[in-house]
């Protein structure tokens, strides 16, 4: 359970799975579509400002998407990440932790689909 404003809630599942078990799939989506892990570790450390040795600790850690989230420093442009991932707009997502996870959503699926990546990180 969570809590928020004086009231408890379930915790979704994805919350608690590792970052480490869920990176080797964006992996596998970006580099079917010709893309790289190095642009994929560029795209998280665009929107979590985690450095390579941040980013490893973090998988070597197997550290929930919670934990993960919590330790990152969100881009400030990350509101600019607009658009629908698994049938919900991510700009109107309520909770923070996973409008933070589906922003990430977002941007794998921008990469993978060939977006330039001046447009993915919302470059001026």
């Amino acid at each position: 359970m969570r809590r928020g404003g004086g009231y408890a809630f379930e915790v979704h599942r994805i919350f608690t799975t590792s970052f480490a078990s869920v990176y080797p799939h964006y992996v596998t989506k970006v580099e079917k579509k010709g893309r790289t892990s190095a642009e994929l570790d560029r795209v998280i450390e665009w929107l979590t400002g985690f450095g390579d040795a941040e980013l490893s600790r973090h998988l070597d850690e197997h550290t929930t998407f919670e934990d993960f989230f919590a330790d990152a420093t969100l881009n400030p442009r990350a509101s600019l990440i607009t658009g629908a991932i698994c049938g919900m707009r991510v700009e109107t997502i309520e909770d923070s932790l996973m409008q933070k996870i589906r922003y990430l959503d977002k941007l794998v699926d921008e990469l993978a689909k060939g977006r330039p990546m001046e447009k993915i990180l919302r470059a001026g």
